[in-house]
């Protein structure tokens, strides 16, 4: 296989929101475009990342001794720059493709933002990426392909 970026598997644009984002609509975005990350944007600059998980681990809290209307009263204020993880490890489009791996595993994450150097998000790189690359490979080779 030969040395391949980033840039070739990633997801491009990314969906982003705002930290000022509610949870309804966050979910919202995720269930319709059946994705588990969101980058956090402010001023054009990646500030923080969410995940499905993180949404799942609020709304349960939340629901913790409150009623219906509570409930959904607290998550409809409930925004995602409380919630996300600030400290966000990333790639560039020009990394190699095994770096981004490497990164993920690791460190125990699902997904890499990939930005550029002024702290802009232009995509997303996660496992589902690596597993579909590595599926492609691996029928090319078996088909008699050579890198």
């Amino acid at each position: 296989m030969e040395k391949m970026c980033v840039r070739e598997i990633m997801t491009s644009p990314a969906i982003v929101v705002s930290p000022e984002t509610t949870l309804p609509v966050a979910n919202t975005l995720m269930k319709e475009n059946r994705i588990r990350h969101l980058p956090v944007v402010d001023n054009g600059r990646l500030v923080g990342i969410v995940s499905r998980g993180d949404l799942r681990e609020a709304s349960t809290t939340a629901a913790v001794n409150t009623d219906s209307y509570e409930f959904n009263f607290m998550l409809s204020k409930l925004t995602v720059g409380k919630l996300m993880t600030r400290k966000v490890l990333t790639v560039t489009q020009d990394a190699p493709i095994v770096h981004a791996a490497e990164l993920m595993t690791e460190h125990k994450i699902a997904c890499l933002p990939v930005v550029e150097t002024d702290g802009s998000v232009v995509g997303i790189v996660t496992g589902s990426d690596l597993l579909k690359m590595l599926v492609r490979e691996l029928r090319r080779l078996e088909q008699g392909g050579v890198s």
